[in-house]
């Protein structure tokens, strides 16, 4: 494998934190920016919005929402600082799928608010402009459009290909997940490779499913989910 592979210096990570696929790549890539200096810019794609049934509610329209209302908050820190935008990701991101407690909560919200350092007026402040909408809109509406985005996670590489994925649980460490970001960066470059994936047997998803249950025990929606074009 190409020692280049890792040269990638910067890629756009496109999430949802309902998904808890997408949490165990984010853990992934963090992993690997700690080992390799990766930067990453944070972005929103709206499970709600790509799966919404006909005749319901935009998220937009709603006074909450499970995943698209802490992304409004992701925004409104992201345009102080993206690191905080990372680091509330992490923690609503762990508080759901490792801790089983509901981000969206308020008061949750607002205690991981707290651990994070953000201004202790994040949450009703973000919730309150009306703009922060437009900046989770704004990317879902680009991954859809541009990257052709049906669900998440998605890696965006600087010369603009984009990956769905990797998909991967639990979430390799160390050389493991050199050894996948080099595969990663490597599958970007093969023109017309469009998919490759492992069958899952029953072992494989009784672990996935040992692994989502704090997610599976604490969310309060059903699991609806567009296939890929």
């Amino acid at each position: 494998m190409e020692a280049a592979a890792r040269s990638v210096a910067h890629v756009e990570f496109y999430f949802d934190p309902m998904c808890p696929w997408a949490y165990q790549t984010a853990v992934w890539i963090r992993r690997v920016r700690e080992l390799t200096d990766l930067e990453i810019t944070w972005r929103f794609f709206s499970l709600e919005e790509i799966n919404r049934p006909d005749g319901k509610r935009h998220p937009w329209e709603r006074s909450l929402a499970y995943g698209w209302t802490p992304m409004r908050v992701a925004a409104w820190l992201r345009r102080i600082d993206m690191t905080l935008c990372d680091r509330w990701y992490e923690v609503i991101g762990k508080a759901l799928h490792v801790d089983g407690r509901r981000f969206y909560d308020r008061d949750v919200a607002l205690e991981l608010l707290a651990e994070i350092g953000a201004p202790s007026n994040s949450w009703d402040d973000a919730l309150a402009d009306p703009t922060t909408h437009d900046d989770v809109r704004a990317d879902h509406d680009e991954a859809v459009h541009r990257y052709g985005g049906f669900g998440v996670p998605i890696i965006v590489f600087p010369d603009g290909k984009a990956v769905f994925g990797p998909v991967v649980v639990p979430a390799p460490s160390g050389q493991d997940a050199l050894r996948l970001w080099d595969l990663t960066i490597l599958y970007a470059t093969i023109p017309g490779l469009y998919e490759i994936k492992t069958p899952k047997t029953r072992d494989d998803l009784a672990a996935i499913a040992g692994a989502f249950r704090p997610y599976l025990d604490a969310r309060e929606w059903q699991t609806i989910q567009t296939p890929a074009p």
